[in-house]
């Protein structure tokens, strides 16, 4: 199967911390193809990304939240009253990017919508607020054929600024994050423009529709991406497995370059060219690029499972078991690999590694259904409590 790499943005303890130097990537040749893509069959855009809903305006006056405001003052309130379990109850799902509203709404989204939600309420309370993107490591998903890598990125709120006043630093900046703080506070990070956060919305949107198969939508999305923010890596590369999906190759070899031109050593564009390069007849540059990808990384995601499947499918269940925990061990938080480590277990009668494993599958999926899959596996499980039970 074609692997096609497509780069994403989700991410949101509490901490204090300044903020880091804003990096503006240089401008990206243009690289659009506007004629070869039908119109979209929605609107495109942000311009309501931030924008606050009468029920969101309607919140911001409720007695509730304004007596959350003057208990633990604006900041803290405002995360308190977003995030307890007892008021919004927001979930965290990532199947789609949502604007504010949205995220409002259906009470739940990723960690970008999140951000965006928090940062619509936060402006429109006065507050100053600033977005981060933090170093760490991508974590992977495939769905459809797609390997996706998330990003993290966080927003921090400083204190509302009463006019005539001044303040140094805004009295230090109150980071939100999934991160727990003591991780948080080691991480580098860089500071981000809210035109930086748009274009971040823009591109998972694209990527979103990528996954639908939805190919001419998915192009104008990237293409406002980049029009948005022309030198993001994200923005270029999205729109290169467009291209290539597409079947306009030397477009896609054209975007992919552009990209690895700020970003030479990005491995998911790098794994995105090479086979257009041997598509285009480029095979001695393909089969170069190959043998640099293989010494910068070996074992690309997923390498480990996808032997983990065979092993399981075919009766080796202490190899399958080995496979998973390597995949494991350098994706943690990845439920596919926890559900699949977890039957491997239940093939070799071990029960409670079984539970323990399927229910870390639900702790970490960001889908509402996967979620719902495996807790029912899960409750058959606790229901069965023999040895030797297969999941089908």
């Amino acid at each position: 199967m074609k692997r096609f790499a497509v780069l994403l943005s989700f991410s949101l303890s509490l901490s204090l911390l300044s903020g880091c130097t804003s990096m503006q990537p240089p401008a990206a040749p243009p690289l659009f193809a506007d004629a070869r893509f039908a119109p979209p069959r929605e609107k495109v855009g942000a311009d309501d990304l931030f924008t606050l809903s009468p029920a969101m305006r309607a919140y911001l006056h409720s007695q509730p939240f304004t007596l959350q405001l003057r208990q633990q003052g604006q900041r803290h309130g405002l995360v308190a009253a977003l995030y307890s379990k007892s008021d919004l109850k927001l979930e965290y799902e990532s199947s789609k990017t949502r604007t504010a509203a949205e995220t409002y709404a259906d009470r739940s989204g990723n960690c970008l919508s999140l951000v965006i939600m928090t940062a619509a309420f936060a402006k429109e309370l006065g507050m100053p607020v600033r977005y981060r993107s933090v170093d760490v490591d991508d974590t992977w998903s495939r769905t459809a054929g797609l390997y996706l890598a998330s990003a993290h990125v966080n927003i921090s709120l400083g204190n509302r600024v009463e006019s005539g006043v001044r303040s140094s630093d805004q009295d230090a900046m109150l980071l939100v994050d999934f991160i727990p703080q003591k991780e948080a506070a080691r991480l580098r990070a860089r500071e981000l423009d809210e035109e930086d956060i748009v274009a971040l919305y823009l591109n998972n949107r694209a990527a979103e529709m990528l996954v639908q198969d939805r190919i001419d939508d998915a192009y104008w999305w990237a293409r406002a991406a980049v029009e948005k923010r022309p030198g993001m890596i994200r923005a270029l590369n999205t729109l290169g497995v467009i291209y290539e999906k597409h079947g306009d190759m030397q477009l896609a070899e054209q975007t992919y370059r552009a990209a690895l031109e700020r970003e030479p050593e990005n491995m998911a564009v790098m794994r995105n060219l090479q086979p257009v390069l041997a598509t285009l007849g480029k095979r001695d540059e393909a089969a170069a690029l190959a043998r640099r990808i293989a010494s910068i990384e070996p074992f690309p995601p997923y390498h480990h499972f996808d032997k983990g499947m065979i092993a399981l499918r075919a009766g080796k269940y202490d190899t399958a078991r080995e496979l998973f925990e390597l995949e494991v061990k350098r994706a943690p938080y990845n439920d596919e690999f926890r559900f699949w480590l977890g039957v491997s277990h239940l093939q070799l009668g071990d029960l409670t590694h079984a539970r323990e494993q399927i229910a870390k599958a639900v702790d970490t999926s960001t889908r509402q259904e996967m979620r719902q899959v495996y807790s029912a596996k899960l409750a058959h499980l606790r229901r069965v409590g023999a040895v030797g039970t297969h999941i089908r």
